[in-house]
């Protein structure tokens, strides 16, 4: 079952060069792929093939996959008709479909995904897996993403599928700690019992019903009918809409004793049949009729599966998969009808049965199957659901005669609407001239492959029906070990899958649906004229923009009053509702028991002399820049409580991270006013907030240390950290392997700042890789420093150097000789410390966070001394991709302990000898460590670029233009307007020249009056 995940994931990766390089012709290689799979599926159907893998068992997440008779028939249908729609798609597309090659990796993605939710036996994998289909559902339905009707369906399935399934989530945890296993079979096995478990259970039954479209939750399903015709015959006829069915069978065997667990679905069931079957009778676009269809379908199936049985299972699991292939059938035929004549509309197909009878055969064929005519297996699906409801006694009160005229009911819907949509696509109509519609008239040849797949279901409708052993034995197998002998769901009488069951009151049933659904056809003028201009019930539809416009209001008024566009503002408020919300809950809560002791080494004492006078100024100055630096010292001054205190790994980061935050805040204050007007009664707040922000630190920390009756878990991470990671350095061992994971989330967050802060200050775009010397264009200061620069460059002998070439491009103002020699000599050092710390890290103080940081410092003593230019000339990489690089390499470290047996983010050590460097023992989170060294790196690149060189860059626009201000206003002739020499030099020009270009003729289209350039 692995593998067969695997070969899916491979070939969705495969699927996006191949389909680039074969066109539409690849889609029936990818078509082997869960063709395979479902072969090997039938292999397995007398056995019950379980595998386990390893991943975080500590937080229940196992891959534990379990293929019992239920997953076997849902695999089967998954990949099945997976590899049945792939084909379809070689004839449905031309090979200029946009976006052809990633519709091809998400459908192959997705059958994949399908097969991992039903063989899934743990609950957390399950709902990935189901969330995932939620995902790839978006992407699917959105395929046409130019069209605003796609993007909202695609948005509005998203929205319903993921919040039912959080919901779903939050049921399942609770249900798995009742139980106290995280397994689906052991939670049926042994169902807990509980007034919290009731509130569970109603919790995965929103899931459910929000999966597979049940009232009130249904409304996406139609809307979802923008997506192309193969994704409405896969995802939204045969795979992911089952999904809630699926979920309700495979849990109603443990469940069904809970009138909470039985009793909703079997009425939301029987609304979502009723109400779905009659809008069914009013839609005019053929693939709108097949989606209320399935809509008012899927209803029928909750109830069967929903009462939880062993008949009504049988039953609900035959109409499970007869729906699966009539349905697919029926969207693949509407598929062919829709590319071979243009249109789906009703009132515009006519005669289309003479002029493509093979199509009709097929159609009808599988629309016979829907309404429940014999032989088909929708018909012996049907028969068994009204002969087991009817004589269901189980059923927590309610009249089984109620639900089974419900189902009757429903039933003469699906027959009428079936009916219309077969003769609506097909007979000849009076309104057209020789009863053939102008689009029926110019349709082309559909071609027998592009017919065949639609067709092969259709008959394997009728195949089983006539021969419906084989779909006994395999549901049976099912339902026999799901009710075993003695099971109060059990009958004493077991009903049996069959054409003929004598002359009985389901056949009667069965009669009078035949019956009335004709009369209702007949009377379909009449129906028609019933569309109401407000439904009975609400729209679903708009309620739902309804409820999304109330939130968009309610979040837009709330953020008026909260954030009021002041930083200050913003902050305080923060910070006032850490504080009070807090310290009212420590005030309610008990306070006994608490103890606090001073330091005893007195250089802590010592230290915190500076750091409160540093804190008490840092509130009280008005200078940005001192009260920066102010901070900082506080800032140091921790670095040295650390160091004191035995963590000088801690110390290390503490130093460098505080050194990097001055130098941002300081890139970012140059663009500042100096001093901040602050008033009394303001620095009082802020002196007031500071306090209480730091006692409230202060005392949650001493609650925290006193509360504790057990040894710290930080007490055996040496130990750990040695025995399982390899590493004599705790700190580094615990950050890159034993909690790796939230090291990975930190990582990621610090590519989403990186990736922010950028957006926010470049707006459209990057910087890219940064301006190297050759792209420089000499106007790097405004006119009054380049004379000066060119004598520099140009003197006789001058010789840019290979280090610091940037600043030979400075403005010599701007240019410290000190700084420079320093960079020179510190900058390699820098560079070798950082290395040293990332090799060193495993064993010693370091790692690859302080190597990073230590070589992002020497990057920002270069930038400081060589300016914008010589970042490109250190590091000529754009930021954006050493980010992505070292998220993928840490991100990849996963994978590839996996592959060498250990768990996911953990170690896996190699050892070796070497002729020069002895016993060499390599440990495999180094590569982690590689990428977090790299993200940093990243990290501070970006925003050297983006608070340094991007503001470097505005501010010399502004000096230039106010240079040719001023010569304007001193000669305002067209001459003096004139760039400087030695900016036309030969070669490429770079966006930066260009730009200068465009605002200095802007200047001379001004006339160069000072009134005007004012």
């Amino acid at each position: 079952m692995i593998a067969i995940l695997a070969a899916h994931a491979v070939a969705a990766l495969i699927a996006i060069p191949l389909v680039l390089r074969l066109g539409r012709r690849a889609f029936p290689l990818l078509a082997m792929v869960p063709a395979a799979g479902a072969v090997w599926v039938a292999t397995k159907l007398n056995s019950t093939p379980t595998e386990t893998l390893q991943w975080a068992p500590g937080i229940h997440l196992t891959i534990d996959l379990r293929m019992d008779a239920l997953s076997a028939l849902m695999a089967l249908i998954a990949l099945g008709v997976g590899a049945l729609v792939l084909f379809y798609c070689t004839w449905y597309f031309e090979d200029s479909e946009p976006r052809l090659h990633l519709f091809a990796a998400e459908l192959v993605a997705f059958a994949g995904v399908m097969f991992g939710l039903v063989v899934a036996d743990n609950l957390i994998l399950l709902y990935i897996f189901w969330e995932i289909t939620s995902v790839l559902s978006f992407l699917l339905v959105g395929h046409y993403a130019e069209r605003a009707s796609s993007r909202r369906a695609a948005t509005q399935a998203l929205l319903v599928t993921t919040l039912g399934g959080l919901a779903m989530l939050v049921g399942m945890i609770i249900l798995a700690q009742q139980t106290g296993s995280y397994l689906l079979s052991d939670i049926v096995a042994s169902p807990p019992s509980g007034t919290l478990v009731h509130w569970a259970l109603v919790l995965v039954i929103v899931g459910a019903i929000s999966k597979s479209a049940i009232a009130p939750l249904h409304f996406w399903l139609p809307g979802a009918m923008t997506a192309p015709t193969p994704v409405s015959a896969y995802l939204h006829s045969a795979a992911m809409v089952k999904a809630g069915v699926f979920l309700v069978a495979a849990m109603s065997p443990g469940l069904s004793g809970s009138s909470t667990w039985q009793m909703p679905l079997i009425a939301l069931g029987l609304v979502s049949l009723l109400m779905a079957g009659w809008r069914a009778l009013r839609e005019q676009d053929l693939k709108l009729v097949l989606a209320f269809g399935t809509v008012s379908q899927l209803g029928f199936l909750m109830v069967l599966v929903g009462i939880g049985s062993r008949d009504t299972m049988l039953a609900g699991l035959t109409m499970l998969l007869a729906h699966s292939l009539f349905k697919s059938a029926l969207f693949m035929s509407v598929g062919v009808i829709d590319k071979t004549t243009g249109t789906r509309e009703i009132r515009e197909l006519s005669g289309l049965g003479r002029k493509r009878p093979a199509l009709a055969v097929f159609f009808t064929l599988a629309a016979a199957s829907m309404a429940g005519l014999p032989p088909f297996l929708g018909f012996v699906g049907k028969e068994a659901a009204f002969s087991t409801v009817l004589n269901e006694e189980r059923l927590h009160g309610m009249p089984s005669l109620v639900i089974t005229a419900g189902l009757v009911v429903g039933s003469v819907l699906t027959f009428s609407y079936t009916a219309r949509l077969v003769m609506g696509a097909f007979r000849s109509k009076r309104t057209f001239d020789n009863g053939m519609s102008p689009a029926v008239a110019e349709s082309r040849p559909s071609g027998f492959f592009f017919l065949s797949v639609p067709a092969l279901l259709a008959t394997a409708g009728l195949v089983l029906g006539v021969w419906s052993a084989p779909v006994e034995t395999l549901i049976s197998r099912f339902v026999n070990s799901a009710f075993p002998p003695g099971s109060p769901w059990r009958g004493d009488e077991e009903y049996h899958l069959g054409l003929w069951h004598g002359f009985e009151i389901p056949l009667a049933l069965t009669i009078v649906v035949y019956v009335l659904g004709l009369l209702l056809y007949i009377a379909q003028r009449t129906v028609e004229r019933l569309k109401f201009q407000s439904p009975a019930l609400g729209n679903a539809d708009r309620i739902y923009d309804g409820v999304l416009h109330f939130f968009d209001v309610l979040s837009l008024r709330l953020t008026g009053a909260t954030q009021r566009g002041s930083l200050p503002l913003t902050l305080g408020v923060i910070l006032v509702t850490l504080v009070v919300f807090p310290f009212i809950s420590l005030l309610v809560g008990t306070r006994e028991g608490l103890q606090m002791e001073l330091s005893g080494n007195p250089v802590v004492l010592i230290v915190m002399i500076p750091m409160t006078i540093a804190a008490i100024a840092a509130t009280l100055l008005r200078n940005r820049l001192a009260s920066v630096i102010a901070m900082s010292v506080t800032g140091y001054g921790v670095a040295v409580v650390f160091a004191f205190h035995g963590a000088p790994d801690l110390a290390l980061t503490q130093v460098l991270v505080e050194t990097l935050m001055m130098v941002a805040f300081v890139l970012v204050l140059r663009t500042m006013p100096a001093e901040v007007p602050l008033s009394s009664g303001f620095r009082r707040a802020r002196a007031w907030l500071g306090i209480g922000v730091g006692l409230l630190v202060i005392i949650v920390g001493a609650y925290a240390i006193n509360a504790r009756k057990d040894p710290a878990v930080s007490t055996v991470f040496s130990d750990l950290a040695y025995r399982i990671g390899n590493g004599a350095n705790s700190v580094n061992v615990t950050l890159v392997d034993i909690r790796a994971w939230d090291t990975l989330g930190e990582i990621t967050v610090l590519l989403v700042a990186a990736t922010g802060v950028a957006s926010l200050v470049f707006r459209n775009r990057r910087y890219g890789s940064g301006p190297r010397i050759s792209d420089a264009d000499k106007t790097v200061s405004g006119r009054r420093g380049i004379e000066a620069a060119r004598i520099v460059i140009e003197a006789p002998g001058a010789s840019p150097g290979r280090w610091l070439a940037g600043a030979t491009v400075r403005d010599p103002r701007a240019r410290s000789l000190v700084l420079e020699v320093t960079t020179r000599l510190i900058f390699p050092t820098m560079m070798v410390l950082s290395l040293y710390f990332f090799f060193a890290g495993h064993n010693n103080p370091g790692g690859g966070f302080a190597g990073g940081l230590v070589a992002g410092l020497a990057l920002v003593l270069r930038y400081l001394a060589g300016g914008r230019y010589e970042l490109g000339e250190a590091i000529p990489f754009d930021a954006g991709r050493i980010l992505g690089v070292g998220l993928l390499l840490a991100a990849g470290t996963a994978a590839f302990s996996m592959f060498l047996g250990a768990p996911p983010m953990s170690s896996a050590t190699f050892e070796w000898d070497m002729p020069v460097f002895g016993h060499v023992k390599m440990v495999t989170v180094l590569f982690f460590d590689a990428g977090v060294y790299l993200i940093v790196v990243g990290l501070v690149l970006d925003i050297l670029r983006s608070l340094g060189a991007r503001l470097d860059l505005n501010a010399e626009d502004l000096e230039e233009l106010r240079a040719v201000y001023v010569d304007a206003t001193d000669s305002p002739s067209t001459a003096a307007l004139r760039r400087v020499p030695g900016v036309d030099i030969p070669g490429p020009r770079s966006d930066l020249a260009v730009r200068r270009a465009e605002r200095l003729e802007a200047a001379e289209n001004l006339g160069a009056s000072p009134e005007g350039m004012s």
